[in-house]
């Protein structure tokens, strides 16, 4: 589909990979873009560069009601970027308890579910219309040192494909965005190269233009399918690394 004169709402469209979104589609010549925030006030930036174009919407994507006022706000949209994610970084054994791999779940998976059966009715009111879901690398390998956002994005990739075939009929196309290491405070425990998050953006649209089921948009996501397409046992072992205490590196 056409990026330019479209609607779009993006989801933690306030920072990093939301916020490269909403530039992207801003450049691109979308007509509207919503940029969902718990804080609206932490968007007033986007807000004030294109005061006639961009809208900031409160929205926690784990909150039933405020994706549900989102819809009812937000009832011309006609791309959807789910793009807030929440990250901890523990472990699944050795966690006090279970909460950081139930929010994990709550926000990876269930969130971007529930904004996908928010907006459905919406988006099919268009001849053509998109979702793009932001999954990551770590959805296509599994990494023990992400013990609760790793099998949430392998959830929310199986959701991806299950909604694209659900919503294929009303002409909506679901897009599968593979993110490998990106310069975001999400992951600053990263160390070595990281792409800038216009890459993942710019990957994004295109993907969106495209009609594409699934892209990788960096080169970490591009190296990680590789590496499981070649020799996924020695990949999981290097995966279990990221169980130390130190910093997970990445790198070219």
């Amino acid at each position: 589909m056409k990026i330019k004169d479209s609607v779009a709402l993006v989801t933690g469209g306030n920072r990093g990979i939301g916020e490269a979104f909403v530039r992207a589609l801003l450049e691109a010549g979308a007509r509207r873009v919503y940029v969902g925030t718990r804080d609206i006030a932490n968007a007033a930036h986007l807000v004030a560069e294109a005061p006639d174009r961009v809208v900031a919407v409160a929205l926690d994507v784990t909150d039933p009601a405020q994706v549900a006022a989102a819809a009812s706000q937000c009832g011309d949209v006609s791309i959807l970027v789910n793009n807030a994610g929440a990250f901890t970084m523990r472990r699944l054994i050795d966690a006090p308890d279970m909460t950081g791999a139930r929010d994990e779940m709550e926000t990876n998976y269930f969130a971007p579910l529930a904004m996908c059966r928010a907006f459905a009715p919406i988006l099919g009111l268009h001849p053509e219309s998109a979702i793009a879901n932001v999954l990551s690398a770590g959805g296509l390998v599994a990494v023990p040192g992400m013990g609760g956002y790793s099998p949430s994005k392998f959830a929310a990739r199986a959701m991806t494909t299950c909604v694209r075939a659900e919503l294929a009929p009303q002409n909506t196309h679901v897009t599968a965005l593979i993110v490998g290491s990106v310069d975001t405070r999400m992951a600053s425990h990263v160390q070595g190269f990281k792409e800038a998050p216009a890459t993942v953006a710019k990957a994004g649209l295109k993907a969106i233009e495209r009609g594409t089921d699934e892209v990788d948009t960096d080169f970490m996501a591009i190296d990680v399918r590789a590496s499981l397409a070649r020799d996924p046992k020695t990949l999981e072992m290097q995966m279990r690394r990221s169980l130390s205490s130190e910093p997970v590196r990445t790198g070219r």
